[in-house]
């Protein structure tokens, strides 16, 4: 089948490429942590057959910011079990500061559809941007986390990979609750920006920890307000 360039499907999405009958594999793709004043960007790339996708849609995977911590926890696990291939890739801090942070979420996804083995044919992108460099044909999909359940699937891979890393850091930096808020904006967040300084997690490129970098010196992270952030 002739490659077919630029095929708009619905106003929401976008296909570079008609794929060829030998297609095979189609990963679904998204990011957590965009929003967030602290920590990396994280994406999650899934392939899943026909029946795992049935499966996990039985099991309730949807959108993670519909789950709560402890149902995408164990949704994880059963992703990870039954899909072909998952991968995590990430931009850290410093690369969000220095690319700006729409950049470093492609980044972050390409980086998970690179480690995927065999690479997909086609990338199912959640949102509107496309990927630069992107070796096989991508479609982007606006509110794909709502209808595609590999990319549902990626965002609770992500979600969970992503709070696990913050947790994990939040021991280092205990006065910003990091444990609670996974980085976000929380009230209690920004008053201790205000107070401790921003410690080398957050992103200086963001307002409110933009020139307080050193200034949290021995202090920590930053306290949740008891909302629980899951995007």
């Amino acid at each position: 089948m002739a490659a077919n360039k630029g095929t708009s499907l619905g106003g929401e999405s976008h296909i570079d490429l008609v794929l060829s009958p030998q297609s095979g594999s189609i990963a679904g793709v998204d990011e957590v942590g965009r929003g967030a004043l602290f920590g990396p960007v994280v994406a999650a790339a899934v392939v899943l057959s026909a029946d795992a996708e049935v499966e996990l849609a039985a099991l309730g995977v949807r959108d993670s910011k519909q789950l709560s911590a402890k149902r995408r926890t164990a949704l994880s696990g059963q992703i990870r079990a039954l899909a072909r291939d998952c991968q995590v890739g990430v931009a850290t801090v410093a690369e969000i500061d220095r690319l700006n942070i729409g950049q470093a979420t492609l980044l972050a996804m390409r980086r998970a559809i690179e480690q995927l083995q065999p690479p997909p044919q086609l990338c199912h992108i959640d949102g509107n941007r496309r990927i630069p460099d992107l070796p096989m044909a991508q479609e982007t999909i606006i509110g794909g986390d709502r209808s595609s359940v590999a990319i549902s699937a990626a965002s609770i891979v992500a979600k969970v990979w992503r709070d696990e890393l913050i947790v994990g850091l939040a021991t280092n930096y205990p006065e910003y609750d990091l444990a609670r808020n996974k980085g976000y904006g929380t009230a209690r967040h920004r008053e201790a920006l205000q107070r401790y300084g921003a410690t080398p997690e957050h992103r200086q490129s963001f307002a409110p920890c933009r020139g307080r970098a050193g200034e949290a010196g021995e202090a920590g992270g930053a306290g949740g307000d008891g909302e629980e952030h899951r995007n």
